[in-house]
This record gives structure tokens, sequence and C-alpha cells, in this order.
């Protein structure tokens, strides 16, 4: 499954120097991060809606929805999924407790 991380990235790359006319993606590049954060922050609210109160089908359309705009500012920012898995990987192993508290040290 992590082929589809690594087709995205490779989409989100191509869309970085098109017009914003030309994809959504390239919409989103050119409108910024602050934007690109709105809308993380619209599909968080709607994933949370979704848990709450819709079916299971509408919960993983609207974690797709976070995740794929989340891979965007991610990319904003010069970084991956595979930072974020680099980072899950490490995490393994460490009691979430323990791994909260060095965060916050």
């Amino acid at each position: 499954m992590n082929d589809i991380f690594e087709k995205l990235s490779l989409i989100l790359k191509d869309r970085k120097g098109k017009s914003p006319e030309s994809s959504y993606v390239s919409s989103l590049y050119h409108k910024g991060l602050e934007h690109t954060c709105s809308k993380i922050n619209e599909e968080s609210e709607e994933l949370v809606h979704a848990l709450k109160n819709e079916s299971n089908e509408r919960v993983v359309s609207e974690v797709a929805d976070l995740w794929f705009h989340s891979l965007v500012a991610l990319s904003m920012k010069d970084l991956s999924s595979d930072d974020i898995l680099e980072e899950l990987e490490k995490r393994f192993g460490v009691s979430g407790h323990t791994e909260k508290n060095n965060r916050n040290s």
C-alpha cells in the first residue's frame, strides 16, 4: 500500500509547477500554505462529524480527504509521507506516554 504514497508524491511534485487552472492540486499550491491549512481544518471537522454521525464509508472518505490535504501541505514544506512513516517507525516499542513526555521536554 505504500505504493499509493509514492504515486501521490509523484503527482504532487508534478503539479507544483503547473497552472492553477490545470488541476486542484496546482490551485492549492497557488493559494499557499495558509489556504491548505484551512482545508485541513475543514476536513478534520468533517471527519469528526462523520465519525460521530455517519457510515464507515463516509469516515473512510473523510480520512482520505484529510490525508490528501495533509500530504499537499507536507509537500509545501518539502516533506513527504516518507518523513511521517519514518517518525511512526521510530515510535514502535515506545510507550505513547513516554513518547508524548519526550516531545514536551
